[in-house]
């Protein structure tokens, strides 16, 4: 009875301990919670930052570009085009971002990203005339004859450097054909956030009802610099190319801030990756540069001041202001959202590589902010189930003494 009277005058205080111990289990559930909302919102950004969202769905023809930002450069006459951060998929600054026009060879990304990990580059291919068949008139050719063998490795530089349209065809014909790798491309497209993109050639050949846009181009460029194999070609300025007739001969690549041909430098600290022209879309560029550590990808649709290398005059100058604009500006929009589940476009074949080298991002977004200072973390929960485990501790030495106290006092029994 003694005991139990004693126990019953210290209940307050094993209440309290109780008390403490059920207050910190619950610490990890509610942390969890926030976690996974914030996590939401990060894979959503429209839902906690619908601004944002709204800059880069601007169809007006208005330049979105965040706070903080030096000012634009003159003379961007382009009908589209973006800023982005290759690492954190941030867009720095754009116009038009998502009106749908012509891709012209810039839609070659997309044929990488979707073919380019399927086939070995070293195997050997045997070039049928069925394959070469429907070859638009006027497209760019490296000059493959059917009849002949080639390395896969020497397709892709046709297609990167030269921009052959020949290339392309055989590539999707080991594909499994024109028509399925249009379908495949539209497909991987969707896969990757790409919604303004329709595919009817793959090549980028203009066809009725095919269109791209500034952001998809992007989300395609960043998902391409993913992959070590994509990241190589792109960046290749010159190349010795098969032929029938003697051993080889060398192409060079037609992206101009790549090779600086034409009257143009070479853009410092370029990094690739792919340029376009038809009648239809008129110039089109996607290109990517590495400065301090930081690379960035612009996309320029079209520009309209009839300047010569007017694409590759914008598409510098864009670059120019973004490294100034990293790490200052607020970003007005993101491609990481574009993905489904806010996750980063991987790498077509999963390997880190290229831009993950280049940019190391293929992480899902709300595993970056619950990273952030004050936000629950692994070290946050280990601290917190001490702390239990010490409560628990102290609660037992503290009944165990009101025990021992209980035996001791005359008159105690059980």
């Amino acid at each position: 009875m003694a005991l139990q009277t004693l126990l019953s005058r210290n209940a307050g205080v094993l209440a309290v301990i109780a008390a403490t111990g059920l207050t910190l289990t619950s610490i990890p559930a509610v942390a969890r919670a926030e976690q996974v909302a914030v996590g939401r919102r990060a894979a959503d950004p429209g839902a906690a930052e619908g601004q944002v969202a709204d800059q880069l769905g601007d169809r007006t023809g208005r330049t979105v570009v965040g706070a903080g930002a030096p000012a634009l450069p003159d003379g961007v006459s382009a009908r589209a085009w973006t800023v982005t951060d290759v690492r954190t998929g941030d867009v720095l600054a754009a116009r038009n971002a998502h009106q749908r026009l012509a891709p012209a060879s810039t839609l070659k990304t997309l044929f990488a990203v979707t073919v380019l990990p399927k086939f070995r580059a070293g195997a050997v291919h045997k070039v049928t005339p069925a394959e070469l068949a429907g070859i638009g008139q006027g497209s760019s050719l490296v000059g493959i004859k059917e009849g002949r063998s080639y390395q896969v490795a020497d397709l892709w530089r046709g297609v990167f450097l030269r921009s052959g349209n020949d290339a392309v065809r055989v590539l999707a014909a080991m594909n499994g054909g024109w028509t399925a790798t249009a379908r495949e491309m539209q497909a991987r497209a969707r896969q990757l956030g790409a919604r303004d993109t329709s595919v009817k050639s793959p090549d980028g050949y203009d066809s009725p009802g095919q269109v791209s846009s500034a952001y998809d181009l992007s989300v395609f460029g960043r998902a391409g610099l993913a992959n070590a194999d994509f990241a190589g070609y792109c960046g290749t300025t010159t190349a010795r190319f098969p032929s029938k007739g003697s051993p080889s001969f060398e192409i060079q690549n037609t992206n101009r801030l790549l090779s600086g041909a034409d009257g143009l430098r070479r853009y410092p600290g370029i990094v690739g990756v792919k340029n376009g022209y038809t009648s239809n879309a008129g110039n089109t560029l996607i290109a990517a540069a590495r400065r301090g550590g930081r690379t960035l990808l612009v996309t320029v649709l079209n520009p309209q001041s009839g300047a010569s290398n007017a694409v590759y005059h914008e598409a510098g100058s864009l670059l120019d202001w973004g490294f100034r604009a990293a790490g200052r500006a607020s970003p007005v929009g993101s491609l990481v959202a574009a993905a489904p589940g806010g996750r980063t476009a991987p790498s077509a074949d999963g390997a880190r590589s290229g831009a993950e080298r280049l940019s190391a991002s293929a992480r899902p977004v709300a595993a970056q902010v619950s990273r952030e200072p004050g936000r629950w973390s692994h070290t946050t929960g280990w601290a917190v189930a001490g702390g239990f485990a010490v409560a628990l501790a102290v609660g037992a030495v503290f009944g165990w003494r009101m025990y021992v106290r209980g035996r001791r006092t005359p008159g105690g029994g059980s």
